[in-house]
């Protein structure tokens, strides 16, 4: 979980005041699942199951588009309880006929295409959403360990501060410094306290982050497994169609498919019907049959069909755009990354640096061939060069957090 950094002599104090902190907190602490762990559980997350719904939906209405259209069934009497010669119903004809609405001009194939259509966008959008939350589960992740660790780095700082402090005061005693000097060095450690603390409720705020993030059951209270120390692998992915286009268009074509079913609902409307009349005065039964054709003189489905046009341009613009977007984003992040990568790298050796400074700077304090101020200079670069590689590491998860988002995978 932490940075592989060489402490100097000096640490030993942080070492105290770490000890003091694990004995104070509760005996049922237990670190945090790894990364993989969590993300084996996506499917429980809010945003997966609202996905998984909405594909399950469009699943149903793609079966529901191969339904025929139900049949009607009508039973009429006529001649019946009248005037002369109608009296009663002596003279009554009943008619008993069942008519079926026939979907002709290809409307149910088309509607079925359409239905299909979006069910496959919905697919494509299921992954992508479960994509999305690997991601920002992989954020808020790495966030919750970057800010304990910065939390452990201001309490060595603190540490470093109180252990100068404590030098520069025997010096006072002495009478090598000036009284001035223990004051400044008193004050430097009040500020680094405040920053430990100022860290605490940071990493207390990420844990609380990453546990509702991942729908724990348990408070976090610390990080088993690093995710920042982790170097993203080279990741073979086709550039070509990434996720996002896929959707887009998957979307032209359902947008395609609906101008289509708009389009042929413009055509009549045909029904056949089938029955028997009987002819009650005659004691007689006849076959009835007969068709029914709409005509489109009123309503022709204009508006529908433009609309359905409309929609299907938009999808077009969004799909050429994106084309364009994605292959620029993709190239920005896997820039980012390789940046990183470098970043992290070179600030290692800063922290090796300036770790090997601030050794040489204290016990040029000690000997009195260093001044206060200076060795408080390089005790500010020190801490500022692991807060940096922290950052650095930081910056990495999020580089390939955006890289994966465009790829259509989960991160590392």
């Amino acid at each position: 979980m932490f940075i592989s950094f060489d402490r100097p002599l000096c640490a030993v104090g942080f070492a105290v005041v770490a000890t003091t902190i694990t004995l104070a907190s509760p005996a049922s602490a237990e670190p945090a699942p790894p990364y993989e762990t969590l993300i084996e559980h996506l499917d429980r997350t809010p945003a997966t199951l609202e996905a998984e719904a909405l594909l399950d939906a469009a699943k149903a209405r793609a079966q529901q588009a191969h339904a025929l259209p139900n049949p009607s069934i009508s039973l009429e009497a006529e001649n019946a309880y009248g005037r002369s010669p109608f009296t009663g119903y002596g003279a009554a004809e009943t008619t008993f006929s069942v008519s079926q609405p026939l979907e002709l001009w290809g409307q149910r194939g088309a509607r079925v295409g359409a239905a299909r259509a979006e069910a496959e966008a919905a697919g494509l959008r299921r992954d992508q959403s479960r994509w999305a939350v690997a991601g920002r589960l992989a954020l808020i992740y790495a966030e919750a360990e970057a800010a304990s660790l910065q939390h452990e780095l201001a309490i060595e700082a603190l540490s470093l501060t109180q252990a100068d402090a404590n030098a520069v005061m025997a010096l006072v005693e002495e009478g090598r410094e000036a009284v001035l000097r223990g004051v400044q060095a008193e004050s430097e450690v009040e500020a680094a306290r405040a920053v430990a603390d100022e860290t605490q409720a940071n990493r207390d705020a990420a844990f609380a982050r990453l546990a509702a993030a991942a729908m724990l059951t348990e408070p976090v209270t610390s990080i088993g497994t690093s995710l920042l120390d982790r170097a993203p692998s080279p990741f073979a992915q086709d550039v070509r169609n990434p996720l996002a286009v896929q959707i887009a268009e998957a979307e032209l074509d359902a947008a395609g498919q609906s101008v289509t079913v708009e389009r042929l609902r413009a055509r009549p409307d045909v029904t056949a019907s089938l029955g028997v009349r009987r002819f009650q005065e005659y004691d007689s039964q006849a076959l009835m049959f007969g068709i029914s054709v709409s005509v489109p003189l009123l309503d022709r489905n204009k508006g529908a069909i433009s609309a359905a046009r409309a929609e299907q341009r938009a999808a077009e613009a969004r799909l050429t755009g994106l084309k364009l977007e994605v292959q620029a984003d993709r190239s920005a992040a896997q820039a980012r990354l390789d940046a990183s990568i470098t970043r992290t790298r070179a600030a290692d050796n800063g922290v090796a640096s300036a770790e090997e400074a601030y050794r040489l700077a204290r016990a040029g304090f000690d000997a009195g061939r260093i001044s206060q101020l200076e060795l408080r200079s390089i005790r500010a670069a020190l801490i500022a060069a692991r807060n940096t590689a922290v950052d650095a590491r930081l910056a990495r998860v999020r580089a390939e957090v955006e890289l994966a988002r465009l790829d259509g995978r989960a991160p590392f």
